[in-house]
């Protein structure tokens, strides 16, 4: 701890960009030419920062942009206070989940849970959310269980994705929950998708779920089948959430999340014992900050050199401009342990996919506002139903003058899922009906010539 520790009132310590390095992606092109109108972007009230390529067709659902964010008082005024308070006095609503675990290619097992009754009261077509927690986080969490039964009181079916090893999962492989390991975040999709074809899909992530969701809709996006996601107090780019973690007060946060990291690794000690001399299990079991316990075990367990490295690859920062699918980004500006400095606003600016809203306050996972501050439900949850329904429900029930995007959709999928017809399923897409594609709420790439 540094020897003057920032107070509760204390503004965030300021962060040394590093310049890091990683193999260049394909260089996607996205042309926003087929969608954008030359209207003016509506008006929102001036507590909300909104931007991104996609908020001039996006905002205009999003009906409570003319209120204020209004914090709850004194909780909702100081950063630490409100991710602290929103941690451990937020109510937890009752759920019961039906578990299924699912076996990967490399033999390990992901845990999904499901909310119990929801096979036999919904019908098939009905709207799917996938939940992606943040790192040590699970379906028990009160922020997941919140937008979970907002979510279902609206008719959707949803399923929490529980990283390896995270809300009790069985573990079978020497892996543990990782910030760029996308093959998981595949298989769960795919998985969901085949057991409801008719369904429309989408995933909400929180924290590393979130950067866990954004590098698999950018470095996917060729296989994605998600029709829109939500990303919250995503750390975005973790070289500089790994400085921000270990300064002043937020060292208070470093050590309840390597707390919960040494947790799950001491229960699963024995996989990683004799099987790679690289891993350091004492350092694992008893690591000083989550940077010695991912220089001691995750940058082992995915084949990188050092934990910088593993760092550099796995920010969902650089994948920002590959996303194809209507994507929005909600931060907090004082957030404690997803720096606003980290969030790629130009990247969000220039993919035409993508919304950005940035409140004034929240802290972390906090977000102590709205009609059930200070114990309920979050303040976000109330902007992504708005988000969903209104601006991704059209994705789910499409109108008639919508017929022809929702078979565009299909033919994208399929295209998607046999590579053998790449190009024949592209030209397909684009010539069938060029109104409806000009409708669509998300812009379809340009190759770089």
């Amino acid at each position: 701890m540094p020897s003057s520790p920032l107070s509760l009132t204390s503004t965030p310590p300021s962060i040394t960009l590093l310049h890091h390095h990683r193999p260049p992606l394909p260089t996607v092109r996205v042309s926003a030419t087929a969608a954008t109108t030359t209207t003016a972007m509506p008006d929102h009230h001036p507590s909300l920062e909104i931007t991104g390529g996609g908020a001039e067709r996006f905002l205009p659902a999003l009906t409570t942009r003319h209120l204020p964010y209004k914090p709850f008082p004194i909780i909702g005024w100081n950063r630490h206070l409100e991710t602290i308070f929103a941690a451990f006095f937020r109510t937890i609503p009752d759920v019961k989940y039906r578990r299924e675990c699912l076996r990967t290619k490399d033999n390990g097992t992901i845990a999904l849970d499901w909310v119990c009754g929801d096979h036999s009261s919904l019908p098939p077509d009905s709207p799917i959310l996938i939940l992606l927690p943040g790192l040590t986080g699970g379906s028990q969490d009160s922020y997941v269980k919140h937008m979970l039964v907002k979510a279902k009181s609206k008719g959707w079916r949803v399923v929490v994705f529980n990283s390896r090893g995270c809300a009790n999962s069985p573990v079978t492989t020497p892996q543990l929950q990782t910030a760029s390991f996308t093959e998981d975040t595949c298989h769960v999709v795919d998985h969901v998708s085949s057991m409801f074809p008719k369904a429309s899909i989408f995933g909400v992530g929180w924290s590393l779920g979130g950067n866990i969701l954004v590098n698999y809709l950018g470095r996917e996006h060729h296989r994605c089948s998600l029709s829109g996601a939500v990303s919250l107090c995503n750390p975005f780019n973790l070289v500089i959430a790994d400085e921000n973690l270990r300064k002043g007060f937020n060292n208070i946060y470093d050590r309840a999340l390597r707390g919960g990291l040494a947790a799950t690794f001491s229960k699963h000690v024995s996989l990683f014992e004799d099987v790679n001399d690289e891993y350091n299990v004492q350092a694992g079991l008893n690591p000083r900050t989550v940077r010695e316990y991912d220089e001691a075990i995750t940058r082992v367990s995915l084949g990188f050199k050092s934990v910088d490295e593993y760092y550099s690859n796995s920010s969902s920062c650089d994948v920002v401009q590959h996303v194809r699918i209507p994507l929005l980004c909600i931060q907090a500006a004082n957030d404690p342990i997803a720096p606003i400095e980290a969030t790629p606003y130009e990247d969000i600016k220039e993919n035409p996919n993508c919304m950005l809203i940035v409140t004034p306050q929240g802290g972390h996972l906090g977000w102590v506002a709205g009609d059930e501050a200070p114990f309920g439900a979050p303040w976000t949850d109330i902007m992504k139903k708005i988000s969903l329904i209104k601006l991704f429900g059209q994705l789910s029930y499409p109108g008639p003058a919508l017929n022809g995007v929702k078979w565009l959709i299909k033919a994208k999928t399929q295209r998607n899922r046999s590579e053998r017809h790449h190009t024949k399923r592209i030209s397909l897409m684009l010539e069938v009906d060029e109104n409806a594609v000009k409708k669509l709420p998300f812009c379809l790439p340009e190759r770089k010539q």
